[in-house]
């Protein structure tokens, strides 16, 4: 049976970090999963991305894919731990989707999520701790990443969330929610 880890947490929190930590530990093979795409346009982006680069063993595998979240680790085999960072750019990707194809890709990630025989680290963004974004496109990113985080932190063994230079198991530390009624 695989496992399937949630790593959340504000920015710049160190949930990569974390979540690279727990890949290591795994002792298995890692597929690390980069959901944002290079902008050579954007040096500060670049730069991001490079020092996410420069972290990881050489030996991991790295894909990226901005859409085809779910197809990509679908056949993963048990022997292997994928690393998918992050949820939160994977959801902005989609904010030109309308409600109902969102929920749609939503739903496809998350029956998958249970089947794959690989272990799964997620990590995500926690948005939703300051104000409600004034913009009809920063509350539709703000909503749709707290739903996802939501709904696949229920069906994780274990989530963490990372902030001020500590890591908290909050699957030990808390209980779940009682799932919604829809």
């Amino acid at each position: 049976m695989s496992r399937v880890i949630l790593v959340t947490g504000p920015a710049r929190s160190g949930k990569s970090e974390w979540a690279e930590n727990l890949a290591i530990q795994s002792g298995k093979p890692v597929i690390y999963i980069a959901t944002a795409t290079e902008n050579l346009h954007d040096q500060e982006w670049q730069q991001r991305i490079e020092k996410h680069k420069q972290r990881r063993p050489q030996d991991w595998v790295t894909l990226t894919v901005p859409v085809e979240l779910a197809a990509t680790f679908s056949n993963a085999k048990s022997d292997t731990c994928i690393l998918i960072d992050s949820l939160g750019t994977w959801v902005a990707n989609f904010l030109e989707q309308d409600d109902l194809s969102w929920e749609k890709t939503l739903a496809e990630l998350l029956q998958l999520v249970p089947l794959v025989e690989a272990d799964l680290l997620f990590v995500a963004e926690e948005t939703g701790w300051g104000v409600v974004p004034a913009y009809p496109i920063g509350r539709k990113f703000r909503d749709r990443l707290g739903g996802l985080v939501r709904q696949l932190g229920a069906m994780c063994e274990t989530v963490y969330l990372v902030t001020g230079g500590h890591v908290l198991n909050l699957s030990i530390l808390g209980f779940p929610l009682p799932p919604t009624k829809s």
